[in-house]
Protein backbone atom coordinates (compact mmCIF):
# COMPACT_ATOMS: atom_id res chain seq x y z
CA UNK A 1 0.00 0.00 0.00
CA UNK A 2 1.37 3.43 -0.95
CA UNK A 3 2.41 5.26 2.20
CA UNK A 4 1.76 8.81 0.97
CA UNK A 5 -1.74 10.03 0.33
CA UNK A 6 -2.70 12.77 -2.15
CA UNK A 7 -5.38 15.34 -1.40
CA UNK A 8 -8.33 16.05 -3.69
CA UNK A 9 -10.78 18.53 -2.17
CA UNK A 10 -13.46 18.01 -4.83
CA UNK A 11 -13.62 14.26 -4.28
CA UNK A 12 -13.53 14.57 -0.50
CA UNK A 13 -16.38 17.05 -0.61
CA UNK A 14 -18.35 14.81 -2.97
CA UNK A 15 -18.06 11.77 -0.70
CA UNK A 16 -18.35 13.52 2.67
CA UNK A 17 -21.34 11.56 3.89
CA UNK A 18 -22.11 9.71 7.13
CA UNK A 19 -20.55 6.31 7.74
CA UNK A 20 -19.13 3.83 10.27
CA UNK A 21 -15.51 3.83 11.39
CA UNK A 22 -15.50 0.02 11.20
CA UNK A 23 -13.77 -0.70 14.48
CA UNK A 24 -16.15 -3.65 14.24
CA UNK A 25 -18.36 -5.21 11.62
CA UNK A 26 -21.26 -5.30 12.10
CA UNK A 27 -21.21 -2.06 14.07
CA UNK A 28 -22.58 -1.63 17.58
CA UNK A 29 -25.92 -0.56 16.09
CA UNK A 30 -26.60 -4.25 15.56
CA UNK A 31 -25.94 -5.22 19.18
CA UNK A 32 -29.01 -6.59 20.98
CA UNK A 33 -30.02 -7.43 24.56
CA UNK A 34 -31.14 -10.77 23.15
CA UNK A 35 -27.43 -11.64 23.38
CA UNK A 36 -27.02 -12.63 27.04
CA UNK A 37 -24.20 -13.46 29.42
CA UNK A 38 -24.88 -17.14 28.67
CA UNK A 39 -24.20 -16.42 24.99
CA UNK A 40 -20.99 -14.69 26.01
CA UNK A 41 -19.89 -17.65 28.14
CA UNK A 42 -20.59 -20.03 25.26
CA UNK A 43 -18.46 -17.85 22.97
CA UNK A 44 -15.70 -17.86 25.57
CA UNK A 45 -15.80 -21.66 25.75
CA UNK A 46 -15.52 -21.93 21.96
CA UNK A 47 -12.68 -19.43 22.04
CA UNK A 48 -10.82 -21.40 24.71
CA UNK A 49 -10.84 -24.42 22.44
CA UNK A 50 -8.87 -22.42 19.88
CA UNK A 51 -6.40 -21.14 22.45
CA UNK A 52 -5.78 -17.70 20.91
CA UNK A 53 -3.78 -15.18 22.94
CA UNK A 54 -5.77 -12.49 24.72
CA UNK A 55 -6.04 -8.74 24.69
CA UNK A 56 -7.50 -7.06 27.79
CA UNK A 57 -9.29 -3.73 27.87
CA UNK A 58 -10.13 -1.88 31.11
CA UNK A 59 -12.50 1.08 31.04
CA UNK A 60 -11.90 3.75 33.70
CA UNK A 61 -14.86 6.14 33.27
CA UNK A 62 -13.89 9.01 35.60
CA UNK A 63 -12.75 12.50 34.62
CA UNK A 64 -12.14 15.61 36.75
CA UNK A 65 -13.69 17.94 34.17
CA UNK A 66 -15.93 17.72 31.13
CA UNK A 67 -14.41 18.13 27.67
CA UNK A 68 -17.31 19.48 25.62
CA UNK A 69 -16.38 17.54 22.44
CA UNK A 70 -16.14 14.14 24.14
CA UNK A 71 -18.57 11.37 23.19
CA UNK A 72 -16.99 8.72 25.43
CA UNK A 73 -18.77 7.05 28.33
CA UNK A 74 -17.54 9.07 31.31
CA UNK A 75 -18.42 10.20 34.84
CA UNK A 76 -17.39 13.71 35.87
CA UNK A 77 -16.35 14.02 39.51
CA UNK A 78 -13.73 15.71 41.67
CA UNK A 79 -14.21 13.12 44.40
CA UNK A 80 -11.45 10.51 44.24
CA UNK A 81 -13.32 8.27 46.66
CA UNK A 82 -15.98 7.83 43.96
CA UNK A 83 -13.71 5.36 42.19
CA UNK A 84 -13.22 2.99 45.13
CA UNK A 85 -16.46 0.92 44.83
CA UNK A 86 -15.96 0.83 41.06
CA UNK A 87 -12.44 -0.54 41.45
CA UNK A 88 -13.62 -3.14 43.95
CA UNK A 89 -16.14 -4.41 41.43
CA UNK A 90 -13.66 -4.21 38.56
CA UNK A 91 -11.42 -6.51 40.62
CA UNK A 92 -14.39 -8.85 40.95
CA UNK A 93 -14.95 -8.83 37.20
CA UNK A 94 -11.27 -9.63 36.64
CA UNK A 95 -11.71 -12.75 38.75
CA UNK A 96 -14.91 -13.82 36.99
CA UNK A 97 -13.37 -13.39 33.56
CA UNK A 98 -9.97 -14.90 34.34
CA UNK A 99 -11.35 -18.13 35.79
CA UNK A 100 -12.99 -18.84 32.44
CA UNK A 101 -10.05 -18.37 30.04
CA UNK A 102 -8.02 -21.49 30.79
CA UNK A 103 -4.71 -19.72 31.38
CA UNK A 104 -4.47 -18.24 27.89
CA UNK A 105 -1.61 -15.78 27.42
CA UNK A 106 -2.28 -12.03 27.58
CA UNK A 107 -0.16 -10.19 25.02
CA UNK A 108 -1.97 -6.87 24.83
CA UNK A 109 -3.59 -4.69 27.49
CA UNK A 110 -5.07 -1.21 27.42
CA UNK A 111 -6.42 1.15 30.08
CA UNK A 112 -8.89 3.59 28.50
CA UNK A 113 -11.51 6.04 29.63
CA UNK A 114 -12.60 8.49 30.74
CA UNK A 115 -9.19 9.33 32.17
CA UNK A 116 -7.32 6.32 33.61
CA UNK A 117 -4.98 8.75 35.36
CA UNK A 118 -7.95 9.93 37.44
CA UNK A 119 -6.84 6.95 39.55
CA UNK A 120 -3.79 7.57 41.69
CA UNK A 121 -0.52 5.71 41.14
CA UNK A 122 -1.28 3.15 43.84
CA UNK A 123 -4.70 2.37 42.38
CA UNK A 124 -3.32 1.96 38.85
CA UNK A 125 -0.60 -0.36 40.12
CA UNK A 126 -3.11 -2.31 42.20
CA UNK A 127 -5.40 -2.91 39.24
CA UNK A 128 -2.56 -4.05 36.99
CA UNK A 129 -1.10 -6.32 39.67
CA UNK A 130 -4.53 -7.78 40.39
CA UNK A 131 -4.95 -8.55 36.68
CA UNK A 132 -1.50 -10.13 36.52
CA UNK A 133 -2.36 -12.27 39.54
CA UNK A 134 -5.40 -13.71 37.74
CA UNK A 135 -4.40 -13.76 34.06
CA UNK A 136 -1.36 -15.33 32.42
CA UNK A 137 0.66 -12.32 31.24
CA UNK A 138 3.15 -12.80 28.41
CA UNK A 139 6.85 -12.25 29.15
CA UNK A 140 7.69 -8.58 29.59
CA UNK A 141 9.45 -8.32 26.21
CA UNK A 142 6.40 -9.70 24.36
CA UNK A 143 3.73 -7.41 25.84
CA UNK A 144 2.05 -4.35 24.40
CA UNK A 145 0.58 -2.64 27.46
CA UNK A 146 -0.76 0.87 26.91
CA UNK A 147 -2.57 3.51 28.93
CA UNK A 148 -4.33 6.77 28.05
CA UNK A 149 -2.81 9.77 29.82
CA UNK A 150 -4.37 13.10 30.67
CA UNK A 151 -1.26 15.32 31.03
CA UNK A 152 -3.18 17.52 33.48
CA UNK A 153 -3.69 14.72 36.02
CA UNK A 154 -0.29 13.04 36.36
CA UNK A 155 2.06 13.43 39.31
CA UNK A 156 5.78 14.08 39.08
CA UNK A 157 6.64 10.37 39.17
CA UNK A 158 3.53 8.87 37.54
CA UNK A 159 5.04 8.21 34.11
CA UNK A 160 8.14 6.51 35.55
CA UNK A 161 6.02 4.46 37.94
CA UNK A 162 3.68 3.31 35.17
CA UNK A 163 6.73 2.06 33.27
CA UNK A 164 7.87 0.17 36.38
CA UNK A 165 4.38 -1.30 36.69
CA UNK A 166 4.66 -2.77 33.18
CA UNK A 167 3.19 -0.26 30.73
CA UNK A 168 5.32 0.31 27.64
CA UNK A 169 3.08 2.58 25.51
CA UNK A 170 1.35 5.87 26.28
CA UNK A 171 -1.49 7.67 24.53
CA UNK A 172 -1.87 11.39 25.20
CA UNK A 173 -4.97 13.48 24.63
CA UNK A 174 -3.91 16.88 23.23
CA UNK A 175 -6.54 17.89 20.62
CA UNK A 176 -5.19 21.44 20.10
CA UNK A 177 -2.68 23.74 21.78
CA UNK A 178 -4.47 26.98 20.89
CA UNK A 179 -5.86 28.52 24.09
CA UNK A 180 -8.97 29.98 22.46
CA UNK A 181 -9.87 26.54 21.13
CA UNK A 182 -9.07 24.96 24.50
CA UNK A 183 -11.33 27.38 26.34
CA UNK A 184 -14.17 26.72 23.89
CA UNK A 185 -14.04 22.96 24.57
CA UNK A 186 -13.17 23.28 28.29
CA UNK A 187 -9.81 21.52 28.07
CA UNK A 188 -7.02 23.83 29.14
CA UNK A 189 -3.59 22.24 29.08
CA UNK A 190 -0.23 23.76 28.31
CA UNK A 191 2.55 22.76 25.96
CA UNK A 192 4.75 22.44 29.04
CA UNK A 193 2.44 19.85 30.64
CA UNK A 194 2.51 17.69 27.52
CA UNK A 195 6.26 18.09 27.03
CA UNK A 196 6.86 17.04 30.64
CA UNK A 197 5.03 13.75 29.97
CA UNK A 198 7.04 13.17 26.79
CA UNK A 199 10.31 13.89 28.57
CA UNK A 200 9.41 11.52 31.40
CA UNK A 201 8.43 8.82 28.88
CA UNK A 202 11.78 9.17 27.10
CA UNK A 203 13.69 8.88 30.36
CA UNK A 204 11.67 5.82 31.41
CA UNK A 205 12.19 4.00 28.10
CA UNK A 206 8.68 3.64 26.70
CA UNK A 207 8.47 1.91 23.32
CA UNK A 208 5.99 4.36 21.88
CA UNK A 209 4.01 7.51 22.61
CA UNK A 210 0.85 8.31 20.67
CA UNK A 211 -0.81 11.72 20.56
CA UNK A 212 -4.42 12.59 19.66
CA UNK A 213 -5.41 15.76 17.78
CA UNK A 214 -8.85 16.86 16.60
CA UNK A 215 -9.63 19.08 13.62
CA UNK A 216 -12.96 20.86 13.23
CA UNK A 217 -13.12 22.23 16.80
CA UNK A 218 -14.54 25.70 17.55
CA UNK A 219 -12.35 28.69 16.59
CA UNK A 220 -9.80 26.56 14.73
CA UNK A 221 -8.22 28.26 11.73
CA UNK A 222 -5.56 27.18 9.28
CA UNK A 223 -3.05 29.47 10.97
CA UNK A 224 -3.85 28.38 14.51
CA UNK A 225 -3.84 24.65 13.71
CA UNK A 226 -0.64 25.06 11.73
CA UNK A 227 1.02 26.29 14.91
CA UNK A 228 -0.34 23.27 16.84
CA UNK A 229 1.00 20.91 14.17
CA UNK A 230 4.40 22.64 14.26
CA UNK A 231 4.57 22.18 18.02
CA UNK A 232 3.50 18.54 17.84
CA UNK A 233 5.95 17.70 15.06
CA UNK A 234 8.71 19.23 17.19
CA UNK A 235 7.71 16.90 20.02
CA UNK A 236 8.05 13.92 17.65
CA UNK A 237 5.63 11.34 19.09
CA UNK A 238 5.92 7.94 17.40
CA UNK A 239 2.21 7.88 16.51
CA UNK A 240 -0.43 10.50 15.82
CA UNK A 241 -4.18 10.22 15.47
CA UNK A 242 -5.81 13.24 13.83
CA UNK A 243 -9.56 12.86 14.28
CA UNK A 244 -12.39 14.75 12.66
CA UNK A 245 -14.68 16.37 15.23
CA UNK A 246 -18.19 14.97 14.86
CA UNK A 247 -20.66 17.58 16.10
CA UNK A 248 -23.76 15.62 17.12
CA UNK A 249 -25.35 17.55 20.01
CA UNK A 250 -28.60 15.62 19.51
CA UNK A 251 -26.71 12.49 20.61
CA UNK A 252 -23.92 13.85 22.82
CA UNK A 253 -25.29 16.08 25.57
CA UNK A 254 -21.94 17.74 26.34
CA UNK A 255 -21.66 19.02 22.77
CA UNK A 256 -24.64 21.30 23.36
CA UNK A 257 -22.18 23.47 25.30
CA UNK A 258 -20.28 24.16 22.08
CA UNK A 259 -21.52 27.21 20.16
CA UNK A 260 -22.23 25.88 16.66
CA UNK A 261 -21.46 29.25 15.05
CA UNK A 262 -17.84 29.00 16.24
CA UNK A 263 -17.19 25.75 14.37
CA UNK A 264 -15.10 25.94 11.17
CA UNK A 265 -17.15 25.94 7.98
CA UNK A 266 -16.91 23.01 5.55
CA UNK A 267 -14.21 24.64 3.42
CA UNK A 268 -12.05 25.46 6.44
CA UNK A 269 -12.47 22.00 7.92
CA UNK A 270 -11.39 20.42 4.65
CA UNK A 271 -8.41 22.77 4.66
CA UNK A 272 -7.48 21.66 8.18
CA UNK A 273 -7.42 18.06 7.00
CA UNK A 274 -5.29 18.94 3.97
CA UNK A 275 -2.91 20.91 6.15
CA UNK A 276 -2.55 18.01 8.59
CA UNK A 277 -1.83 15.46 5.88
CA UNK A 278 0.65 17.70 4.10
CA UNK A 279 2.57 18.79 7.18
CA UNK A 280 2.77 15.35 8.78
CA UNK A 281 3.91 13.63 5.60
CA UNK A 282 6.51 16.36 5.00
CA UNK A 283 7.73 15.74 8.56
CA UNK A 284 8.32 12.05 7.79
CA UNK A 285 5.14 10.50 9.20
CA UNK A 286 3.57 7.65 7.24
CA UNK A 287 -0.19 7.65 6.67
CA UNK A 288 -1.31 4.31 8.10
CA UNK A 289 -5.02 4.67 7.44
CA UNK A 290 -8.15 6.49 8.53
CA UNK A 291 -6.83 9.10 11.00
CA UNK A 292 -3.56 7.42 11.93
CA UNK A 293 0.04 8.44 11.19
CA UNK A 294 3.26 6.90 12.47
CA UNK A 295 7.00 7.21 12.04
CA UNK A 296 8.46 4.80 9.44
CA UNK A 297 10.03 2.46 12.01
CA UNK A 298 6.85 2.14 14.10
CA UNK A 299 5.20 -1.28 14.41
CA UNK A 300 1.96 0.05 12.84
CA UNK A 301 3.83 0.95 9.66
CA UNK A 302 5.64 -2.39 9.63
CA UNK A 303 2.31 -4.20 10.08
CA UNK A 304 0.74 -2.15 7.28
CA UNK A 305 3.59 -3.09 4.97
CA UNK A 306 3.64 -6.81 5.79
CA UNK A 307 -0.15 -7.25 5.76
CA UNK A 308 -0.68 -7.95 9.47
CA UNK A 309 -2.42 -4.68 10.37
CA UNK A 310 -5.95 -4.96 11.79
CA UNK A 311 -8.67 -2.77 13.29
CA UNK A 312 -10.39 -3.26 16.63
CA UNK A 313 -12.25 -1.12 19.15
CA UNK A 314 -9.09 0.89 19.90
CA UNK A 315 -8.44 1.59 16.22
CA UNK A 316 -5.50 0.15 14.28
CA UNK A 317 -3.57 -2.63 15.98
CA UNK A 318 -0.74 -5.07 15.33
CA UNK A 319 -2.32 -7.94 17.29
CA UNK A 320 -4.66 -9.56 14.79
CA UNK A 321 -4.49 -12.96 16.46
CA UNK A 322 -6.00 -12.05 19.83
CA UNK A 323 -9.45 -12.22 21.36
CA UNK A 324 -10.35 -9.10 23.35
CA UNK A 325 -11.85 -9.38 26.83
CA UNK A 326 -13.27 -6.02 27.87
CA UNK A 327 -13.86 -5.10 31.50
CA UNK A 328 -15.47 -2.09 33.12
CA UNK A 329 -18.66 -0.16 32.48
CA UNK A 330 -19.77 0.06 28.80
CA UNK A 331 -16.65 -1.72 27.52
CA UNK A 332 -16.92 -3.72 24.29
CA UNK A 333 -15.01 -6.93 23.61
CA UNK A 334 -14.69 -9.54 20.89
CA UNK A 335 -14.48 -13.25 21.68
CA UNK A 336 -14.68 -16.01 19.05
CA UNK A 337 -17.44 -14.95 16.63
CA UNK A 338 -19.22 -12.61 19.07
CA UNK A 339 -19.13 -9.02 20.27
CA UNK A 340 -20.31 -8.21 23.78
CA UNK A 341 -20.85 -4.99 25.70
CA UNK A 342 -21.00 -4.46 29.44
CA UNK A 343 -23.69 -2.48 31.22
CA UNK A 344 -23.57 1.19 30.16
CA UNK A 345 -24.64 2.63 33.50
CA UNK A 346 -22.49 2.42 36.60
CA UNK A 347 -25.32 1.36 38.93
CA UNK A 348 -26.28 -1.59 36.72
CA UNK A 349 -22.65 -2.59 36.31
CA UNK A 350 -22.12 -2.56 40.07
CA UNK A 351 -25.35 -4.43 40.84
CA UNK A 352 -24.53 -7.26 38.41
CA UNK A 353 -21.11 -7.76 39.94
CA UNK A 354 -22.52 -7.53 43.47
CA UNK A 355 -24.50 -10.62 42.48
CA UNK A 356 -21.31 -12.27 41.10
CA UNK A 357 -22.63 -12.07 37.56
CA UNK A 358 -20.73 -10.91 34.52
CA UNK A 359 -22.20 -7.49 33.60
CA UNK A 360 -23.03 -8.31 29.97
CA UNK A 361 -25.76 -5.97 28.69
CA UNK A 362 -25.92 -6.82 24.99
CA UNK A 363 -23.95 -8.24 22.10
CA UNK A 364 -24.04 -9.89 18.74
CA UNK A 365 -23.06 -13.21 17.18
CA UNK A 366 -21.83 -12.97 13.62
CA UNK A 367 -23.53 -14.91 10.86
CA UNK A 368 -21.52 -16.53 8.07
CA UNK A 369 -22.41 -13.56 5.86
CA UNK A 370 -21.16 -11.18 8.57
CA UNK A 371 -17.83 -13.02 8.79
CA UNK A 372 -17.34 -12.87 5.04
CA UNK A 373 -18.17 -9.17 4.82
CA UNK A 374 -16.05 -8.41 7.88
CA UNK A 375 -13.08 -10.07 6.21
CA UNK A 376 -13.51 -8.01 3.05
CA UNK A 377 -13.94 -4.76 5.02
CA UNK A 378 -10.92 -5.52 7.23
CA UNK A 379 -8.75 -6.11 4.18
CA UNK A 380 -9.88 -2.87 2.58
CA UNK A 381 -9.35 -0.87 5.77
CA UNK A 382 -6.00 -2.39 6.75
CA UNK A 383 -4.26 -3.74 3.64
CA UNK A 384 -6.01 -1.67 0.98
CA UNK A 385 -6.46 -4.77 -1.15
CA UNK A 386 -8.76 -7.77 -1.46
CA UNK A 387 -7.50 -10.87 -3.25
CA UNK A 388 -10.72 -12.28 -4.70
CA UNK A 389 -9.34 -15.80 -5.15
CA UNK A 390 -8.33 -15.95 -1.48
CA UNK A 391 -11.81 -14.90 -0.37
CA UNK A 392 -13.44 -17.41 -2.70
CA UNK A 393 -11.24 -20.23 -1.39
CA UNK A 394 -11.72 -19.28 2.25
CA UNK A 395 -15.51 -18.87 2.11
CA UNK A 396 -16.50 -21.12 -0.82
CA UNK A 397 -18.24 -18.36 -2.76
CA UNK A 398 -18.08 -16.93 -6.25
CA UNK A 399 -17.10 -13.36 -5.43
CA UNK A 400 -18.70 -11.60 -8.40
CA UNK A 401 -22.02 -13.35 -7.82
CA UNK A 402 -22.09 -13.08 -4.04
CA UNK A 403 -21.15 -9.42 -4.08
CA UNK A 404 -22.86 -8.34 -7.28
CA UNK A 405 -24.70 -5.48 -5.53
CA UNK A 406 -21.54 -4.39 -3.75
CA UNK A 407 -19.59 -4.32 -7.00
CA UNK A 408 -22.34 -2.24 -8.61
CA UNK A 409 -22.11 0.21 -5.69
CA UNK A 410 -18.33 0.29 -6.10
CA UNK A 411 -18.46 1.17 -9.81
CA UNK A 412 -18.91 4.97 -9.39
CA UNK A 413 -16.02 5.05 -6.92
CA UNK A 414 -13.88 3.22 -9.45
CA UNK A 415 -14.85 5.78 -12.11
CA UNK A 416 -13.68 8.53 -9.75
CA UNK A 417 -10.30 6.85 -9.29
CA UNK A 418 -10.79 5.82 -5.66
CA UNK A 419 -10.58 2.08 -6.22
CA UNK A 420 -9.50 -0.35 -8.91
CA UNK A 421 -11.54 -3.48 -9.57
CA UNK A 422 -10.54 -6.32 -11.88
CA UNK A 423 -11.05 -10.08 -12.05
CA UNK A 424 -8.35 -10.73 -9.41
CA UNK A 425 -8.21 -7.82 -7.00
CA UNK A 426 -9.98 -4.87 -5.45
CA UNK A 427 -7.35 -2.24 -4.68
CA UNK A 428 -7.75 1.03 -2.84
CA UNK A 429 -5.98 3.66 -4.96
CA UNK A 430 -4.03 6.58 -3.45
CA UNK A 431 -6.97 8.94 -4.00
CA UNK A 432 -9.25 6.50 -2.18
CA UNK A 433 -7.22 6.09 0.99
CA UNK A 434 -8.89 9.03 2.73
CA UNK A 435 -12.27 7.68 1.62
CA UNK A 436 -11.76 4.04 2.53
CA UNK A 437 -14.86 4.18 4.76
CA UNK A 438 -16.94 4.94 1.66
CA UNK A 439 -15.34 2.01 -0.14
CA UNK A 440 -15.99 -0.34 2.79
CA UNK A 441 -19.61 0.81 3.02
CA UNK A 442 -20.26 -0.79 -0.37
CA UNK A 443 -19.89 -4.18 1.35
CA UNK A 444 -21.93 -3.31 4.46
CA UNK A 445 -25.24 -5.18 4.50
CA UNK A 446 -26.66 -2.95 7.25
CA UNK A 447 -26.18 0.53 5.80
CA UNK A 448 -29.54 2.22 5.33
CA UNK A 449 -30.07 5.90 4.47
CA UNK A 450 -32.45 6.39 7.39
CA UNK A 451 -29.69 5.46 9.81
CA UNK A 452 -26.84 7.42 8.28
CA UNK A 453 -27.08 10.28 10.77
CA UNK A 454 -26.30 7.84 13.57
CA UNK A 455 -22.71 7.78 12.30
CA UNK A 456 -20.11 10.54 12.13
CA UNK A 457 -19.16 12.20 8.87
CA UNK A 458 -16.45 10.57 6.80
CA UNK A 459 -14.42 13.81 6.62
Amino acid sequence: MQSTVPFNAALLNKYDTFGPRYTSYPTALQFSPAFTRDDYLAALARSNAGGKPLSLYFHIPYCESLCFYCACNKIITHTRERARPYLENLYREVGLQAERVAGREVRQLHFGGGSPTFLDDEQLNGLLQHAEGHFNFAPFTEREFSIEIDPRTVGDNTIALLRDYGFNRLSLGVQDFNQEVQRAVNRLQSVEQVQAVLDAAARAGYQSVSMDLIYGLPHQTLDSFSQTLETVIGMRPQRLAVYSYAHMPQKVKAQKLIVSETLPDAVTKLGLLELSIQRLQEAGYVYVGMDHFALPEDELVVAMQNGSLQRNFQGYSTHAETDMIAMGVSSIGKVDDCYSQNQRHEKHYLSDLAADQLPVMQGYRLSEDDKLRREVIQRLMCQGEVDLAEIEAQYSVRFDRYFSESLDALAPLAEDGLVQVDSRYIRVLPLGRLLVRNIAMCFDAYIKPAREQRFSRVI
